[in-house]
């Protein structure tokens, strides 16, 4: 059994490789292959923009008759993404670049412009110099007159520069220091600023709780008692109510004077006497030159008395 993976072929003893046919292609075959889009271009037919780094399966062929020092010079086929126009380009060995050759415009490129440019003039320079002596002196004279104006024009720029532009490396330290000492004492005047807002706020805070405790552990004052009138009770209790009835029926109401005429008893001179234990007056004294009638009898007990009396009567008569 042979081996699955086999490294040697068996050549036959009469084996002659010239016999073997060998396969004409065409030079300008084509192959595929997968590319990314050497340089940012725009399409001519839509206007589409196709940016570096945009992946294509192009063709790939060998340009017939163009070479650079036996470098072969290959040419690429796309499609545009938008209206799948063909665009071609193609190596650039000499510069190690692409040039486009159909179908778009190269982007940025204004830079490579202005080099061939340059060197364009510098070539034709080159040319006129070899065959003309003359035109050699002449270029030498202008370039040694162009080179004299730069340095001419660099001196004033450098004398200039010195006149109107003198360092002093020590002022400017010196305001630099300046200005942070002042940027540091800002904010330090701002951070006690701060700070001072915090405690007389903090402050405010702890007075307001103080003041809210006090309130609180502060007993509520009752309001005064009104006094008692010393009468309230005889005009609430339903005792007194029946006195005071029982009282006006039987005596009549304290406005009729008719009726209390006779138990109010003014006081008379006798009384006052007797009481400061003097001796009674003569029944025929005179007073304010009048015959004094009768002495009448000294009550021995007042109204109010009286009043007492019959409220006692009263109770007593009620309890039986």
């Amino acid at each position: 059994m042979s081996e699955r993976k086999v490294l040697n072929k068996y050549y036959p003893p009469d084996f002659d490789p010239s016999k073997i046919p060998k396969l004409k292609l065409p030079k300008d075959r084509q192959y595929v292959v997968r590319l990314m889009a050497p340089f940012n271009m725009r399409c001519k037919t839509c206007g589409e923009y196709i940016y570096k780094g945009k992946k294509f399966n192009a063709r790939k062929e060998t340009v017939q008759n163009e070479s650079y020092l036996g470098l072969p010079i290959f040419r690429f086929y796309i499609k545009c993404t938008r209206c799948l126009a063909e665009i071609t380009f193609k190596t650039d060995p000499e510069n190690t670049d692409y040039t486009m050759e159909h179908g778009a415009t190269r982007n940025f490129q204004a830079e490579k412009l202005l080099e061939e440019e340059e060197k364009r003039v510098q070539k034709e320079r080159e040319d006129e110099e070899l065959n003309n002596p003359m035109k050699v002196l002449e270029n030498r004279t202008k370039d040694s007159k162009l080179e004299m104006e730069v340095l001419e024009n660099l001196q004033e720029l450098k004398d200039l520069n010195q006149r109107q532009a003198h360092v002093d490396f020590e002022a400017m330290l010196r305001q630099h220091r300046l200005s942070e000492e002042e940027r540091q004492r800002q904010e330090q005047e701002e951070d006690e600023r701060e700070t001072a807002a915090l405690v007389e706020e903090s402050r405010k805070r702890r007075l307001l709780e103080d003041s809210d405790s006090e309130e609180d552990t502060t007993p509520t004052q009752p309001p005064p008692a009104l006094r008692p009138n010393p009468t309230a009770i005889l005009d609430e209790s339903p005792r007194a109510k029946r006195k005071a009835e029982s009282w006006e029926r039987s005596v009549g109401t304290l406005g009729s004077r008719p009726q209390l005429s006779g138990l109010v008893v003014k006081k008379t001179d006798l009384d006052t006497s007797i009481q400061r234990g003097g001796a009674p007056p003569l029944p025929g004294a005179m007073k304010n030159g009048q015959a004094a009638g009768p002495a009448p009898q000294t009550p021995s007990t007042s109204s109010l008395s009286q009043l007492g009396v019959y409220s006692d009567s009263e109770d007593s008569s009620g309890s039986n």
